[in-house]
């Protein structure tokens, strides 16, 4: 690894200048080294454990929701402002990701996740501490409120950007593999969640756990925190940040009026593919808790156990999934996965509405038939976008997105099952997504193997897995030694 401080060189490892920017081989770490492997590791492992911190909070809430209800909203409807409170982080979202985006694309990546991973685990501490509404009336629930608005406020630029710092670290052909697991990390901060929140029902008393047992997960967030954060800082920028920077290229970062004029298609398919993944991803991960409990009578600690297997299980695959979009595009994974989901959603909620054992099959397999999205949702979303509008295109779309269709998702099933009694609308709900997110991948350019570097959208006909011999533009640079500028 280059000493502290220094940059990642921009010279091509084949012996070309900066002066272009050829695509033939990687900048930043080389892979061919110990030195190289080791930093991509480092770069993987402070992006995840960012993640997982942030996801660490949302797990905890989600299963949480009783002793939330209890504590902060104790009055008829208190589960609906419970999961309300959980949506109102989510509409703070796109501010964070107005508001830290662009600074990303100035400032550089590393910046702005070191000040969004101390927001984020803050505020989540801060709940495990604060007074409950027989304690001090309604400023309970307001300032459970204003935290939560903290921590959408510090999500919005957290994944955007550690997305971002991890697809633009990662060697072009395995960006797949390797941002698998910052997905790996935001499944690991729910699963640890969900353990954490399980193991102190197991251990303590009914009365210790609704008194303080509840608080402890909260608290976790801190020092988790301070670990990623530690790990971050340990790390250079991007290299592809930095060769932008070096280009004197920053400047042109964008502002969401450029990102609109400029880049309103990607923007458009990824807010469909967006709406599919976070239907899907908080019906299962954040909703599924107060499903299981409320609606088809699971004891809690059997809920628990049920989303923990099955997140267990789909941590195992997730790599695995990332690996194989390498191979074979992102494309046909995101296929599969909405086509999978549109037809097995209504089965599989019938079946987890049979028995505790049936409960865990019906909810691994929607799980597993979810990995392809997940998976590559890090090599996928930051390739659309050209790198000095990558960070903002990123985080502005996604937030957006996940806004209105995300965070919303839990109380709009919550809602509408009690009003209808209907109790497999969840299945209907995540259905519905998928065709939108099918008919989003239609339009959805390949970029696996693609080089992210350079001022235009990155394209796989071009440098990526689809670029064959004869493609002019990789012909063009090999036969002649021409630098193409991007």
């Amino acid at each position: 690894m280059p000493p502290e401080n220094s940059k990642h060189s921009t010279t091509p490892r084949d012996g070309g200048t900066s002066a272009g920017i050829d695509h033939r081989e990687d900048i930043g770490p080389d892979m061919a080294t110990p030195s190289g492997r080791s930093e991509v590791r480092r770069a993987t492992a402070a992006s995840a454990m960012g993640n997982a911190t942030e996801w660490f909070d949302y797990g905890v809430y989600a299963v949480a929701i009783t002793y939330i209800t209890a504590h902060f909203f104790p009055s008829e409807g208190g589960t609906l402002y419970a999961l309300a409170t959980f949506a109102i982080s989510f509409l703070v979202r796109p501010l964070g990701g107005l508001v830290w985006g662009p600074l990303g694309d100035r400032l550089g990546r590393k910046t702005i996740l070191a000040a969004t991973i101390l927001l984020m685990s803050a505020a989540t501490f801060a709940i495990g501490i604060l007074p409950t509404f027989d304690q001090i009336g309604l400023w309970a629930p307001v300032l459970l409120v204003l935290l939560r608005m903290v921590q959408g406020f510090s999500t919005g630029g957290e994944y955007g950007g550690a997305a971002t710092f991890m697809a633009e670290y990662s060697p072009d052909k395995r960006r797949g593999f390797f941002g698998s697991f910052l997905e790996f990390g935001t499944l690991g901060g729910f699963a640890l969640g969900t353990a954490v929140m399980l193991g102190f029902q197991v251990a303590l008393s009914d009365e210790a756990m609704m008194s303080w047992g509840w608080r402890v997960p909260f608290m976790l967030a801190l020092p988790m925190g301070l670990i990623g954060l530690y790990l971050r800082s340990r790390l250079e920028d991007t290299p592809v940040f930095q060769e932008l920077e070096e280009r004197g290229e920053v400047a042109q970062g964008g502002n969401l009026g450029s990102l609109l004029r400029g880049y309103w298609r990607p923007m458009l398919v990824m807010s469909g593919l967006v709406i599919a993944l976070n239907v899907v991803n908080y019906t299962l991960l954040s909703y599924m808790p107060t499903y299981l409990e409320t609606q088809l009578g699971l004891p809690s600690e059997a809920s628990l156990a049920v989303i923990l297997i099955g997140e267990l299980a789909m941590m195992a695959v997730i790599p695995f999934a990332g690996g194989l979009s390498d191979r074979v595009g992102r494309k046909p994974l995101w296929y599969a996965s909405v086509v999978g989901l549109f037809v097995l959603a209504l089965p599989m909620f019938w079946l987890m509405g049979q028995s505790f054992a049936l409960a865990i099959v019906g909810f691994a397999v929607l799980g597993l038939l979810y990995i392809p999205q997940l998976a590559t949702i890090t090599a996928t979303f930051p390739a659309m976008f050209p790198s000095q509008v990558r960070f903002a295109g990123f985080a502005i779309t996604y937030n957006v997105a996940t806004a209105l269709f995300g965070g919303t998702a839990a109380l709009v099933n919550e809602a509408v099952i009690a009003d209808t009694g209907f109790l497999l609308f969840p299945a209907v709900y995540m259905m519905a997504a998928c065709v939108i997110g099918f008919v989003a991948v239609r339009f959805l350019p390949e970029t696996a193997g693609a080089s992210l570097r350079g001022t235009e959208i990155p394209d796989a006909a071009a440098t990526g897995i689809l670029a064959g011999p004869a493609s002019p533009a990789v012909a063009g640079r090999h036969g002649n030694g021409a630098r193409t500028r991007v």
